[in-house]
């Protein structure tokens, strides 16, 4: 899991590390906070869910750094939370 960590082509596909630090640590919070994955992963807890968003393009940071989900265009906090 944290091998992905370590390729260039997560780093890359944010746009650097810190963005990718950024978009993982406001990914978890959501998931913590009772946001729905967008991936499914059999026994996966959150930080192997994050990457695979991340991985599979489901989720980004916006110009002015906010996470969004690339499917529904929202905020992916509001996109994936529980009603």
């Amino acid at each position: 899991m944290f091998e992905d960590l370590k390729e260039e082509e997560i780093v890359n596909k944010v746009g650097g590390r810190f963005k990718l630090s950024t978009l993982i640590q406001k990914r978890m919070v959501a998931l913590n906070t009772g946001a729905r994955p967008l991936v499914e992963i059999r026994g996966g807890d959150h930080m192997q869910i994050v990457l695979q968003e991340i991985l599979q393009d489901k989720i980004y940071l916006d110009a002015s750094g906010e996470m969004r989900d690339r499917e529904q265009q929202l905020p992916a906090a509001e996109a994936g939370a529980d009603e």
